[in-house]
């Protein structure tokens, strides 16, 4: 195996061998081009966009500035929205489901390396995957470590720090984070803790 094999089995690799520091500039130029796109040209976001992802729906729309280490490592579904600050080291796998709701200065993290400083100092790190799924909305300045799975129909509360695996259906917050409640029926009429919608076409 060569270390982007490594890399991508999820075994300890060395990041700057077989070609992988190339790969992280040639995805570098294509940040760089995103994040200074003039604000008068927002229509060319998706098709950017879909150039440095793996892959992507028809709908998609990240505020610069964006970052990611290769891109092609990263998949997201339709009706995928990120704001500013959205951060992912994609060395292992990082997949979002349908409609996805990202708020500002979100980090989505599957790099790591050993926590021994012999073993970290020779050079050795790793990638383990992310998965969230369908309908997840993730507060602002929330942080997702390697290998946790998110469930559909999830809110992460803002500030997070998301070390373990998150049930369908929760509300989850806090550092670590952890499930305060499920969503139920209850929840469809507000917008707002307990402001009800005044409005009809919400549902």
């Amino acid at each position: 195996m060569d270390q982007k094999e490594r890399m991508l089995a999820g075994l300890p690799y060395k990041a700057w061998l077989d070609g992988l520091g190339e790969e992280r500039l040639e995805c570098k130029k294509k940040i760089y081009d995103f994040n200074m796109l003039p604000p008068t040209e927002r229509r060319k976001v998706p098709e950017m966009l879909k150039a440095i992802l793996g892959k992507t729906g028809d709908t998609i729309f990240i505020e610069a500035p964006f970052h990611c280490d290769y891109g092609w490592n990263i998949e997201v579904g339709e009706n995928f929205f990120a704001n500013y600050n959205l951060t992912i080291l994609d060395v292992g796998k990082v997949t979002i489901g349908e409609n996805a709701q990202i708020a500002p200065n979100v980090s989505i993290y599957t790099a790591g390396h050993p926590i021994h400083p012999d073993s970290r100092n020779s050079g050795y790190e790793y990638g383990i995957p992310v998965t969230i799924g369908d309908n997840v909305w993730i507060g602002g300045n929330t942080v997702i470590m390697p290998g946790v799975t998110i469930g559909d129909n999830v809110v992460i509360g803002g500030g997070s720090v998301v070390t373990k695996d998150i049930p369908d259906w929760s509300i989850a917050v806090g550092n670590p984070c952890k499930v305060i409640r499920k969503i139920t029926e209850e929840d469809r009429k507000y917008y707002y803790k307990d402001r009800e919608f005044d409005v009809e076409d919400y549902k």
